[in-house]
């Protein structure tokens, strides 16, 4: 099971961090929950913890990346991005699990 982050994705990751002055070990914390246009919706937190027995854990680019294992199944090789333009701004899902996605691009159904 693995979702990477991109360097960008990791720039802002650290900044946010940084910003809100998280203390040293805060995760980022990838899952799904039930909900939004398309019946599933990506949600993105921190978290100082994880639970070896229901999560799976990476290290990317000096970030952790925690993700539970049941949102694991329908994120396996989701690619995090972050975004900046003039329209809009913020982090993107590239998911190949997902079978359908809605135009906001934070749901999905698989």
């Amino acid at each position: 099971m693995t979702v990477k982050l991109t360097e960008k994705a990791v720039g802002e990751i650290k900044r946010v961090i940084q910003e809100q002055n998280m203390p040293e070990g805060t995760m980022l914390r990838v899952g799904v929950a039930g909900g939004g246009c398309s019946g599933f919706q990506y949600s993105l937190g921190f978290d100082q913890s994880s639970d070896e027995t229901k999560d799976f854990v990476t290290e990317q680019h000096g970030i952790q990346v925690a993700v539970d294992k049941k949102s694991g199944l329908y994120l396996d090789g989701t690619v995090v991005d972050f975004y900046e333009g003039l329209d809009k701004r913020g982090f993107t899902f590239e998911n190949p699990n997902a079978v359908k996605s809605c135009g906001c691009g934070s749901s999905f159904s698989a």
